[in-house]
């Protein structure tokens, strides 16, 4: 399979998923139907559907308007999310595929949103799988408690994507990395992980190049919303539990001004 950035507004990301053997390609968070839809002309492909992250205007907000450009098409989305143009509800554990070899597996990841999904997506053996996260996982950081609570979030991170193999590409909604990587340092200021990373980062927007996809490893070594377990974490904010401490790097990173 092959995956392509399409960044849109100021700072989001769609994706173009595409299954090489057909040329079938789905389209994630299409907030701008129109240059979603010329990347995949570029890349001769074709739009079969849209994964919808969640109900956000700019992640849903292209949905109705992409079903009138691309006939027939099929628009996935939570079912506790009432996603604007959804035609097909997923639910936790939910499977669809692609083409000949690319199959998704639909996980709710709740707390951003009540019915936020994220997609776990594998193509041919041998390729490393993805997942899009939308905003409840972003590269060293997580999406706001809008609609749900710490113990949410801590299951959607450090359970649900926690547990997928580490070599996952990590794709998510938003280029906040640099900031994210900055407040992560506040957090674990010896952490060279994080400082290499963040040099990288900066690096790569200076070059006006995207951060993603992370992997899996990198978000558990660099990603403090994902190290609450961390003894060391724990006891720096004065917290006994891991769903605690990450209420509490929200309640910092919510305040923090960089």
């Amino acid at each position: 399979m092959k995956i392509f950035h399409v960044p849109c507004l100021q700072d989001n990301y769609s994706y173009l998923i595409i299954d090489e053997s057909t040329g079938d390609a789905a389209v994630v968070d299409p907030v701008d139907p129109e240059k979603v839809i010329a990347s995949a002309e570029q890349h001769q492909a074709k739009i079969k559907f849209v994964l919808t992250t969640h109900h956000h205007w700019d992640h849903a907000g292209g949905n109705e308007k992409i079903k009138q450009l691309v006939p027939e098409i099929k628009v996935y989305g939570g079912s506790l999310d009432k996603v604007k143009g959804c035609t097909d509800a997923v639910d936790n554990g939910d499977k669809l595929s692609l083409g000949q070899d690319v199959n998704i597996l639909a996980l709710h990841t709740p707390c951003h949103t009540k019915g936020h999904i994220s997609y776990y997506v594998t193509g041919k053996e041998g390729e490393n799988p993805a997942v899009f996260t939308g905003d409840t996982l972003f590269v060293a950081g997580c999406g706001k408690f809008f609609e749900g609570t710490a113990e949410q979030m801590h299951k959607s991170l450090c359970v649900t994507l926690a547990s997928l193999p580490k070599p996952t590409q990590v794709y998510c909604g938003h280029e906040y990395t640099v900031k994210n990587l900055e407040f992560a340092l506040t957090v674990e200021p010896n952490n060279e992980k994080i400082q290499q990373k963040l040099a990288w980062a900066r690096q790569q927007r200076q070059a006006d190049l995207p951060t993603i996809p992370s992997t899996l490893e990198e978000e558990l070594e660099t990603n403090p919303f994902m190290r609450v377990d961390k003894p060391e974490i724990q006891e720096k904010l004065g917290c006994k539990s891991p769903i605690d401490t990450l209420r509490e790097v929200r309640n910092k990173k919510d305040q923090w001004r960089g």
